[in-house]
C-alpha cells in the first residue's frame, strides 16, 4: 500500500465543513420511493433521487441491506455514502405477515425499486401486476444482472460477471497481460445512473402525459455494454477484435499516461489535430508536425508507441507539478494522475467543495462527495446521514396507516424491528 508524502498528506487535511440540511426542499420533494434493492446499483439509483428531495424508504430485512456489510475498520463507509438522505424500515421478510405489511407501503408511492433475482417478486405475491393494482401510477424498476427474460435471466447477476461478459474486461489492460476488471463497482454504478434517468422518464409519462405506471426491466448488462460504444460496428468494419492497449487509445493519439521525474504520473489526451500539433511543438519537436508518421491522426495511432516514447522522455525530465504547470501554460490537455490523497488536497476540489466533511458519530468527520449535478434554481441537498437499521420503522408504518396497536403488535411479533 502506498504511503503519501508528508506534504501531500498535510494538503489533504481539513476539508471544507458541511452539515446536513434536513429541511431543504428539492425538485423531487414529495416523491415517495420504496427501495427493496440491495447493494450498489439500486442504492446508487435511489441515492440520486434522495439527493434531490425524494423520500426514499429503504425496506430492509432483519440483517439489513447487504451493503452495510462492506465495512472498513468496522465502519459502514459504503452505506454511509449510498444511503444518505434515506429512511429505514426493518421488516422480517421470513415472517408470515411480511408481504401484507409491504403491501401497506405501496399506495401513494411514485416508484418501487427492487433487485431480487427474476421471479422472486412473483413468488412473494408481489408481482408487478399486483403492485400496479395497489398503485396504478407506480413506476416499478426491476434491477437484475441479465434482465427479466432470456436464457441467463436466472443466473446470479453480480457486476463482476457482467464486466467480463460485456467485453469490458477483454479490452481493458495491456496486451501482454490478463484482462483487467475495474477496481470498483462499475457495472452497478452505470446501471444505477441509467436507472435514475429511466425512472424519471417513466414518471414524466405518468405525471405529464397522463399515462399509467409501468415496469422498467433494468439489467446490469445492457447499460454496461452500451457504454462500450461502437465495438460491434468496428468489428464488422475491420474483422478485428479490439486489442488491449493499456492507456493508449485506438481512436486518437497521443493519449497515454507518462511517468514523471519524481515517480508520479500525468495523463495526456490530444484528440484533435490542433492539440496533437501543439503537443509535438511543446515537447520541442515541431518537426514531427510534418513527419509522415505523425502528420495525421491515423498515422499517429499506427505509430503510437514511438510518439509515446518521445513525449515520455520529455515528461520524465520534470516532476509531476512541473509538468502540469508547463503544459497548462502551453494550453496542452494534460493533468495529474491523482490518488485519493492528492485529490483531497487539490485546490479545485476544495474550491468547489467536491468533497466535504460531514458530522459523523463514528469518525467525527466523514468525507463525502457532493451532489454531482449542480442546479442553479432547485439544487439538491444532503438532508440526513445514512439511517441506522430500522431507525424510522415506527414512523414509516404510521404513515402507511397502521394504528399504534398494530405497530406494537408488529414489533412484538418480530415482524418489524426498530434500531437497537
Amino acid at each position: 500500500m502506498r504511503t503519501p508524502s508528508e506534504e501531500v498528506a498535510r494538503a489533504a487535511e481539513g476539508l471544507p465543513r458541511a452539515d446536513y440540511a434536513p429541511d431543504a426542499r428539492g425538485p423531487l420533494s414529495g416523491l415517495k420511493v420504496i427501495d427493496l434493492s440491495r447493494l450498489v446499483a439500486g442504492n446508487t439509483l435511489t441515492q440520486h433521487l434522495a439527493d434531490f428531495g425524494a423520500d426514499v424508504v429503504k425496506v430492509e430485512p432483519r440483517e439489513g441491506d447487504t451493503l452495510r456489510g462492506w465495512r472498513v475498520k468496522g465502519v459502514e463507509t459504503a452505506w454511509k455514502v449510498h444511503a444518505r438522505g434515506k429512511r429505514s424500515v426493518c421488516i422480517e421478510f421470513r415472517h408470515p405477515g411480511a408481504v401484507a405489511l409491504i403491501r401497506r407501503l405501496i399506495p401513494g408511492a411514485a416508484m418501487l425499486v427492487e433487485s431480487f433475482r427474476p421471479g422472486t417478486l412473483e413468488a412473494m405475491d408481489l408481482a408487478p401486476e399486483e403492485l400496479l393494482r395497489l398503485e396504478p401510477r407506480l413506476v416499478v424498476v426491476r434491477i437484475s444482472g441479465w434482465g427479466q427474460t432470456g436464457p441467463y435471466s436466472r443466473r446470479p447477476g453480480f457486476g463482476t460477471l457482467v464486466e467480463g461478459f460485456s467485453g469490458f474486461a477483454d479490452m481493458n489492460g495491456f496486451e501482454d497481460r490478463e484482462p483487467v476488471l475495474p477496481p470498483m463497482y462499475l457495472a452497478d454504478t452505470i446501471s444505477g445512473l441509467t436507472g435514475a434517468f429511466s425512472a424519471m422518464a417513466a414518471l414524466r409519462e405518468v405525471e405529464v402525459n397522463g399515462g399509467r405506471g409501468q415496469v422498467i426491466d433494468l439489467p446490469l448488462l445492457d447499460p454496461m455494454f452500451t457504454s462500450l460504444g461502437p465495438q460491434a460496428a468496428n468489428y464488422r468494419l475491420t474483422g478485428k477484435v479490439k486489442e488491449r492497449t493499456g492507456s493508449r487509445s485506438t481512436g486518437a493519439a497521443p493519449r497515454n499516461v507518462y511517468r514523471t521525474k519524481d515517480g508520479g504520473w500525468v495523463c495526456l489526451s490530444a484528440s484533435t489535430q490542433g492539440m496533437a500539433e501543439r503537443v509535438m511543438r511543446s515537447v520541442g519537436r515541431p518537426d514531427l508536425v510534418e513527419d509522415p508518421r505523425f502528420k495525421t491522426n491515423e498515422a499517429r495511432v499506427a505509430n503510437g508507441p514511438e510518439l509515446d516514447r518521445i513525449i515520455g522522455e520529455f515528461v520524465a525530465q520534470r516532476t509531476l507539478d512541473e509538468n502540469v504547470a508547463f503544459f497548462e501554460k502551453a494550453e496542452v490537455t494534460i493533468g495529474p494522475v491523482n490518488d485519493i490523497v492528492r485529490f483531497m488536497g487539490d485546490p479545485h476540489v476544495r474550491a468547489r467543495a467536491l468533497l466535504a466533511d460531514y458530522p459523523d458519530e463514528e469518525m467525527e468527520l466523514f468525507p463525502m462527495h457532493a451532489i454531482s449535478s449542480r442546479f442553479s434554481g432547485t439544487p439538491g441537498a444532503i438532508r440526513t446521514p445514512a439511517p441506522k437499521l430500522g431507525q424510522h420503522t415506527e414512523e414509516i408504518l404510521s404513515e402507511a396507516g397502521l394504528a399504534r396497536d398494530e405497530i406494537k403488535a408488529a414489533l412484538a411479533s418480530g415482524l418489524a424491528r426498530v434500531k437497537a
